[in-house]
């Protein structure tokens, strides 16, 4: 049996006797987050990067030649860009970045990759490749789409609610 009968016991008493579909679902998404997490983190804890260091070194390495902002990656990763700068400052300390100087804005500053933080990635790309397919194994190519698309959905709506919350509570 996949799903613990007493979890779904104790949210039945939560919610009165109500339907628990919602929070069923939402305690599946959150089990299936933290196990993949820990599948994709093992190997780059070992390797010393967090996954959020991780996160932010795989963006650099696709941002092109003059790096990302700060800004921009806050946003490209949905944290805040004090969060990013204690990434930023982890994969310089490492190696794997650094900071340089905005072309179009002398007061502003870009995080570029590194030719280590390239082989850093190179050297990971295939145990990752190896875990993902070991963790969705035996999912088909329309389960992993689908997957895909209730997550990107769920996000959306979570970003929708959140955004009007912020509007109520600002009027």
């Amino acid at each position: 049996m996949i799903y613990d009968a007493d979890v779904r016991a104790a949210m039945k008493e939560f919610t009165g006797g109500d339907d628990t579909s919602a929070f069923e679902a939402a305690a599946a998404v959150r089990t299936a987050f933290q196990a993949v997490e820990r599948m994709r983190s093992h190997g780059s804890e070992g390797r010393g990067l967090s996954s959020g260091a991780m996160d932010i070194l795989l963006r650099l390495s696709s941002a092109g030649d003059d790096g990302a902002s700060i800004g921009e990656l806050a946003q490209a990763a949905g944290v805040s860009p004090r969060n990013v700068t204690g990434l930023v400052d982890t994969l310089e300390r490492d190696g794997l970045a650094r900071r340089v100087p905005d072309r179009n804005d002398r007061r502003s500053v870009r995080a570029q990759i590194t030719p280590e933080g390239r082989s850093w990635i190179e050297a990971f790309r295939k145990p990752s490749q190896l875990a993902m397919a070991a963790i969705f194994r035996g999912f088909t190519p329309a389960e992993l789409a689908t997957l895909r698309h209730l997550c990107l959905r769920l996000a959306a709506d979570q970003e929708r609610l959140a955004e009007h919350l912020k509007g109520m509570s600002a009027g």
